[in-house]
């Protein structure tokens, strides 16, 4: 089994997420194995990378699949990228098992 895309910590989650923009919907779309054997979740987005307007498209999927507020999600690392990481403020054991069902749900 491949290493989950998320690290848990006290105050919530940090995620990895790899951004297609400009697809034909939004969308989580299963994992991203890289070369290196890190993982990420598969984040489709309609929006261009222009802007912010792909990032802002990444917190709502995001959030929408997860279940949270928008507010609650933030780019922490690649903003520019289309690997990025993600925090996820919450209860860490909630959103742990909702990335894990996620996940689960695409395999």
């Amino acid at each position: 089994m491949a290493p989950r895309p998320y690290t848990a910590e006290a105050a919530g989650v940090r995620l990895r997420v790899r951004v297609t923009p400009k697809s034909s919907n939004d969308r989580i779309d299963g994992i991203y194995a890289a070369g290196d054997g890190t993982t990420a979740l598969k984040v489709r987005v309609r929006a261009q990378p222009e802007k912010g307007k792909a990032n802002t498209a990444v917190i709502a999927v995001t959030a929408k699949a997860l279940g949270c507020a928008r507010s609650d999600v933030s780019v922490t690392a690649g903003s520019k990228d289309r690997t990025k990481t993600l925090f996820i403020s919450g209860e860490t054991s909630r959103l742990t098992r909702a990335i894990d069902a996620l996940i689960d749900a695409q395999n």
